[in-house]
């Protein structure tokens, strides 16, 4: 059995744009994922760790806990050992609380990549392989995102680029969400049903690759 983390905000919790619901499991990307890799025959656990509002190492003025650097470490510690860590982080970064660049947002995610390599997992377990994911761009903030996001589409520009040299000076796997989704039109921030669907199917068969032996 591959267990594989997945750490990450409202984007993979799978939040439905402009509403307080929830897709169910099998709609949104982890659960997509996990079904196609068991069909596939690969016995694959998918454990979801997403938390509405979750930043990269900043923290919300409104809401307890939404700072990963801070319990990261320990959740990597309790789901050891690990086959692989998915990072999907960086949409709150450029909520309007803040004024972080793309860059900034890079820096975070490269903090969060040190923060799982030195977990304290068990003497003996592997240490878990990591894959960044680049959320999609943001588009126009609309809707109940409208204020909570005021300009994010402008911050949020050069975050791919960005996060890929974070990867590359890191040494883990990275993989750019627009390649294959774009954000809801609904909002301009969240993922549509139908954008759950393909990147779970593009993410499995990226994991597929790197957790196949």
């Amino acid at each position: 059995m591959k267990n594989v983390l997945i750490y990450a905000d409202s984007l993979s919790w799978g939040i439905i744009p402009d509403t307080r619901k929830r897709l169910s499991f099998g709609e949104r990307w982890p659960g997509v994922m996990e079904c196609v890799l068991n069909a596939r025959d690969m016995k694959v656990r998918v454990i979801e760790n997403c938390l509405n509002g979750r930043r990269t190492v900043w923290s919300d003025p409104f809401k307890q806990g939404r700072d990963a650097s801070r319990d990261l470490s320990q959740v990597v510690e309790m789901n050891a050992p690990l086959d692989l860590v998915i990072l999907m982080l960086g949409t709150n970064d450029f909520q309007a609380t803040h004024a972080n660049s793309a860059w900034m947002s890079a820096q975070g995610t490269s903090t969060l990549i040190d923060i799982i390599k030195s977990a304290p997992i068990e003497p003996g377990m592997p240490a878990a392989d990591i894959l960044i994911v680049c959320p999609p761009t943001i588009t126009q903030p609309r809707g109940a995102m409208a204020d909570k996001f005021k300009n994010a589409e402008k911050r949020y520009v050069g975050l791919p680029q960005a996060l890929s040299n974070v990867c590359t000076h890191q040494g883990v796997h990275y993989f750019d969400s627009n390649e294959v989704i774009q954000s809801s039109q609904v909002d301009g921030i969240h993922l549509d049903k139908r954008e759950h669907q393909v990147l779970g199917e593009a993410m499995a068969t990226r994991v597929e690759r790197l957790i196949a032996n």
